[in-house]
């Protein structure tokens, strides 16, 4: 979980609460936020982020298991490529892009569960995209079914093909 220089799931809950109350559950407003640049320090607390926000969908697919998520977040992290979504100086997400020859892989995109739904993720994404953009198209990889789709569609992300391994689904753009 977190420790104390990130606060706890409850501080990030005690920042969201006032917003819910104010827009309720389904009303997309502008979000004040900010992105830094990730450190290797931050790379157990990431981690734990991924798991609290994969959680869901890894249960749906029959898939979850808290250790191998932290792992795999932990086998894949470079702070070079990766930045730390912040709400008013809390970490509430995590994004990275990993380029290659021929795309530029966004990877460890997750927010926290209280943040989500609240069109944060399309906001940072976007901005993230505007940065990075190139002749290269974007990739990234979504487990098959998930929620998280819709915004990759709404930023312009198209699918183009399912994995080998049943669960990924690649999307792009043209």
């Amino acid at each position: 979980m977190f420790d104390d220089d990130w606060g706890s799931t409850e501080a990030v809950r005690s920042l969201v609460a006032p917003f819910r109350r104010a827009v309720g559950n389904t009303l997309r407003v502008k979000t004040a936020w900010t992105l830094r640049p990730a450190r290797p320090a931050d790379a157990g607390r990431l981690a734990d982020l991924k798991a609290r926000a994969m959680r869901p969908d890894l249960e749906r697919l029959g898939l979850w298991d808290e250790e191998w998520a932290r792992r795999r977040f932990l086998d894949t992290y470079v702070p070079a490529n990766t930045d730390v979504i912040e709400v008013a100086g809390e970490p509430v997400g995590v994004i990275a892009v990993r380029p290659e020859m021929d795309a530029l892989w966004i990877e460890h995109f997750y927010l926290e569960p209280a943040v989500q739904g609240r069109g944060l993720g399309g906001q940072v994404l976007r901005q993230v995209m505007d940065a990075h953009r190139d002749e290269r198209p974007f990739r990234l990889a979504i487990d098959r079914g998930s929620a998280a789709r819709r915004l990759y569609e709404r930023v312009g992300f198209v699918h183009l093909w399912d994995d080998d391994n049943g669960v990924d689904q690649i999307f792009g753009t043209p």
